[in-house]
Parts: C-alpha cells; sequence; structure tokens
C-alpha cells in the first residue's frame, strides 16, 4: 500500500492522532477507479441516488479539459481504513480569480465522500485545509465544484427522498452533522423549486405577460443551435448586466459563454432555452435542460459507446417528467415587469396545447438566499420550494469573524448599519 500515516487534528482535541486512515492522493488509473466506485458503496440500497457520470467527473481533474486550470489547480485523494478498504474521498482546489476577493482568501473541496464517522470525516477535511494553507488560503468553500456553480455544489440540508436532477450533488443526511461538527457554517442556502406546467400562472403574472405582449414591444424566442455565437452574445450581454451587483462578480467573457453552449449542446432542447428582446434589444434569458438524469437512472455512470447507444435508445424512447433551470437572468432596467411571465406563459402554452409535450414539470435548480427577490419572483410565479441545499465555509483561523454572502444589491456598508 503507498498511504503514509495521516495525523489527524481534530477541532475538539489538537493532540488526537490516529492510525486508522491513511490518505493517497489519486494519481494512477487504480486510484481513478477506487474514487470513482466509494460512492457506490456509500449509497448502496438507496433508491435515490443516481452516479455522476465518470468521464465527465475525470474532466473536472483533467488540465486538457478543465479551463479552469489556467487560472487554478486541484487535487484529490482517496482515504484507506487499517485494513486497506477505500472509507473516503474528497478533492481541493483553488479558483485564483476568485480566491482573494474574499476578506478571507477562500479556496474550495468537494466530491466528499465517507463513512459515518468524524474521525474519518476529519481526516478528508484536515487534508484540504493544509493542502490550502500552503497556498496561503484561510478558508474553504464545500462542497463545490473546480468550475461553475450548475453541478457538483452544495449539500443537502432537508428533503433526502428524492432523486437528484442531472448534475446535483447528492448526499446522507448524516454529511451535515460531519461538516457541522468539524466548524463548517452556512455560507449562503441553495433553495430548489419545482413548478408543473399545468397549474396556471398566478393572475398577476398572467396580467403582466397579458400586458406586455399587447404592448408590442416583447418578443419571446427559442434558442437555435445553428446561431450559437450570436445567441452567446446575447447572453454575455444580460449576464453582465443582471449579474454586476452580486458579491464577487467577475464579467463574463464569450469564450466561457461559447464552451458553456458547447457542454450543454448534445443534451439540450432548443425548445427549453429562451431569449426575450424588448425591441432588438436582449434582454432576458432563461436557460433549461431535460433532467437526463432520469436518463442515466437506466444506463449507469460509464457514457462509452455502449453508454452513449442506451442513453440515445432511451432519451428517443421514453417521456421525461421534468427539466430543470441552469441560468436565468433580466437587465436591471427589465426587472420587476414581469418578464419571467412571459417566458413561463410560453411554456405552459406548449405544455397545454401541444400533445405529447415533453415535459411535466420544471426544476428551478437552486437560488441563493443571497438573492431574496429571485427567490420572490419564484414563489410569486407559483414555484414550491422541494429542497434546500447549503454551501458552507470553514475558516482556518478560528477567531475570524465569520460573515454570511453579501446579499445581492446590499452593501457592506449598508448591512453595517442596518445590523
Amino acid at each position: 500500500m503507498n498511504g503514509s500515516k495521516n495525523t489527524a487534528t481534530s477541532t475538539n482535541d489538537t493532540q488526537t492522532v490516529t492510525q486508522k486512515y491513511f490518505l493517497e492522493e489519486v494519481k494512477t488509473k487504480a486510484q481513478k477507479e477506487e474514487f470513482r466506485k466509494l460512492p457506490f458503496k456509500i449509497y448502496e440500497g438507496d433508491p435515490n441516488w443516481i452516479p455522476h457520470i465518470r468521464q465527465e467527473v475525470e474532466q473536472v481533474f483533467d488540465k486538457n479539459h478543465n479551463t479552469y486550470f489556467g487560472h487554478g489547480e486541484a487535487t484529490r485523494w482517496i482515504m484507506r481504513n487499517a485494513v486497506g478498504n477505500v472509507v473516503g474521498r474528497v478533492a481541493a482546489f483553488i479558483n485564483w480569480r476568485r480566491a482573494k476577493t474574499y476578506d478571507q482568501p477562500t479556496g474550495g473541496m468537494g466530491f466528499f465522500e465517507c463513512i459515518d464517522d468524524q474521525e474519518a470525516a476529519n481526516v478528508l477535511f484536515d487534508q484540504c485545509k493544509a493542502w490550502l494553507e500552503e497556498r496561503e488560503i484561510e478558508a474553504m468553500d464545500g462542497p463545490i465544484n473546480f468550475g461553475e456553480n450548475n453541478k457538483y455544489w452544495g449539500l443537502i440540508v432537508d428533503n433526502f427522498n428524492k432523486p437528484p436532477y442531472y448534475g446535483q450533488n447528492y448526499n446522507p443526511e448524516y454529511y451535515v452533522r460531519l461538516f457541522e461538527n468539524y466548524g463548517f457554517q452556512v455560507y449562503y442556502r441553495q433553495i430548489v423549486f419545482d413548478k408543473t406546467f399545468y397549474d396556471p400562472l398566478p393572475e398577476i403574472y398572467q396580467r403582466r405577460a397579458d400586458r406586455l405582449k399587447k404592448e408590442g414591444h416583447y418578443k419571446v424566442t427559442n434558442f437555435k443551435k445553428s446561431q450559437a455565437e450570436l445567441f452567446a452574445r446575447h447572453f454575455i450581454e444580460i449576464y453582465n448586466d443582471a449579474w454586476q451587483t452580486h458579491d464577487g462578480f467577475k464579467a463574463m467573457k464569450e469564450e466561457q459563454a461559447l464552451a458553456m453552449l458547447r457542454q450543454i449542446k448534445p443534451v439540450a432542447d432548443e425548445d427549453l432555452i429562451y431569449f426575450v428582446y424588448y425591441d432588438d434589444e436582449p434582454i432576458a434569458f432563461m436557460v433549461a435542460l431535460p433532467n437526463i438524469n432520469e436518463v442515466y437512472q437506466k444506463v449507469g455512470d460509464n457514457m462509452n459507446l455502449w453508454g452513449k447507444l442506451k442513453f440515445l435508445y432511451h432519451k428517443m424512447t421514453m417521456k421525461f417528467h421534468s427539466c430543470y433551470g441552469v441560468a436565468f437572468g433580466v437587465k436591471r432596467k427589465y426587472q420587476a415587469r414581469g418578464v419571467e411571465g412571459l417566458i413561463f406563459d410560453d411554456l405552459q402554452t406548449k405544455a397545454l396545447t401541444e400533445k405529447n409535450y415533453k415535459y411535466d414539470n420544471y426544476i428551478v435548480t437552486w437560488v441563493g438566499d443571497f438573492n431574496p427577490k429571485m427567490i420572490r419572483v419564484m414563489e410569486a410565479l407559483g414555484c414550491v420550494k422541494s429542497r434546500t441545499m447549503a454551501t458552507y465555509r470553514k475558516l482556518f483561523d478560528e477567531n475570524a469573524v465569520f460573515e454570511r454572502s453579501p446579499i445581492i444589491g446590499v452593501k457592506k456598508e449598508d448591512k453595517k448599519e442596518n445590523s
């Protein structure tokens, strides 16, 4: 065995040393396979668990695929018990573009899986902390991804009894205890909403949608794969306007938008990607995708040639129950006008009028509690909270002041005056 003895520092007893668990940095093909297989042990017998696609997880750690390596670094470990069985895994990473935008330079950890043992969890957390501290990082968020926050992001903290949508983290309830006992605190909560297409829009949104349609200036259109570059530019224009007041905001560039479109292209349904225009000005977008986890539940985690053939077969022959939102944005000037209702009105019309429409339910992947305006919009649209997740933060200096994620539109000085 290549592992070396690890010293685990408990938050309650700094002298605790364990020889029960041994860490190995994942480098070899065999170690990568053990990293992949551990969740199958953790979730054995859980009917709701759906594994992440192995090739997609590997791409996160592949410098040839993940553009975040251009401004960051990442590594991962597996953990064995005394008899050599893998009982834990974790990854740590730094996005240097974001790390130093915080008062305490902050990295990340994720892809955490562990048996129900606080000592074992502490060994994994300690390893991430030590790796980050070596790089002058003072805090870590987790569980997050070395990439965009639409995948592998957050810990489920309530409603553990439903399958995850595609790309959503899934975890046993005891993980909450493991994180919080170590000293992680909630940095922000992630609210997941559901909305059925067959329930009418709330009256106020229907009235607004009807009024905007009568004005004649607003046009709702669907994305066209053949015009990807044009829509990418429109996406950036809307995104950079809508999100610029968010703490830590970094303007998106065209190559980032095109990379996102290339990533979703194999599964994208043009009918689920919307743009709204005021005359010729792009003012809003909504990007949703088929919940292909409904297919992966039948296919498994391997998208080799045989897996792809099975995927295509099931995708063509089954009816999806749900789609899920990936991104949503409205330019600030056009917010609070009911533009959201225009999009949902179109979706609902299709569901009610088209024979054998493809989807029944819309999942709003998550809205951070740092965005109360958007939460109010979702609730006003008739969306129902279906699950809460959390992004945790651990400050390495126990005496440092912990602050929750800033509320969008509220400056730090305003927050301090009102506290």
